[in-house]
C-alpha cells in the first residue's frame, strides 16, 4: 500500500503532498521535513531506495527520483515493488513533462494530480502502464479543454442588453 506521495523542491518546500492515511497537518509537515532531511543529506551515487522505518513506522520503504530541483517521493509498505514504483515514476513523468522542473509542477498542478489519481487511489496502485496513464490524462485534458470552450454567459455587456 502506498502511504504517501510527495514532491519537494531542493529547498525543502513541498510542492505536492498526498497522504493516504489520516495524519494531522502538523504530523504531515513533520514527516515532510524528516524525508527532506534524509534526502538532502544523501550522496548522489547511492540507491534511490531506502528503508523508512524510523520516519513512517515498521516495514516502510521510500523510493525517490531527483529531477532538476525536485524530489519525487513515494512511501509505501513492503507489499509494493521498489523497482516497479521507480520505473513508473520515471516513465510517466518523462512522458508527461519533457524535462521535469519546478515550473512544470507549479503551472500544471492539476495535471500532476490527475496523473497521481490515475496511478494511486486510496493508497492502492491502480495502473502501472505509463501508456494507459498517458491515454487517460490526454482524455481528461481534452474534456477539460472542451468544457472550457463552452460559455454560458456572454463575454460582453452588450450581449446582456440584447436579451
Amino acid at each position: 500500500m502506498i502511504k504517501a506521495v510527495m514532491v519537494i523542491n531542493t529547498q525543502g518546500k513541498p510542492r505536492l503532498a498526498k497522504f493516504y492515511d489520516f495524519l494531522t497537518v502538523d504530523k504531515q509537515q513533520e514527516l515532510i521535513r524528516s524525508v527532506f532531511g534524509v534526502l538532502c543529506s544523501r550522496a548522489e551515487n547511492v540507491s534511490n531506495f531506502m528503508e523508512a522505518d524510523s520516519i513512517f513506522g515498521p516495514d516502510s520503504r521510500l523510493v525517490y527520483k531527483h529531477y532538476a530541483t525536485l524530489y519525487f517521493v513515494f512511501v509505501f509498505d513492503t507489499c509494493e515493488n521498489e523497482l516497479a514504483v521507480l520505473d513508473l515514476i520515471q516513465e510517466t513523468l518523462d512522458k508527461c513533462f519533457r524535462n521535469v522542473c519546478e515550473l512544470d509542477i507549479v503551472f500544471n498542478y492539476s495535471k500532476l494530480h490527475t496523473i497521481l489519481d490515475e496511478i494511486v487511489f486510496g493508497g492502492q496502485v491502480l495502473e502501472t502502464s505509463s501508456a494507459e496513464i498517458m491515454k487517460a490524462v490526454e482524455e481528461i485534458s481534452k474534456l477539460e479543454a472542451s468544457s472550457n470552450s463552452i460559455t454560458l454567459v456572454p463575454k460582453t455587456v452588450s450581449g446582456w442588453r440584447n436579451r
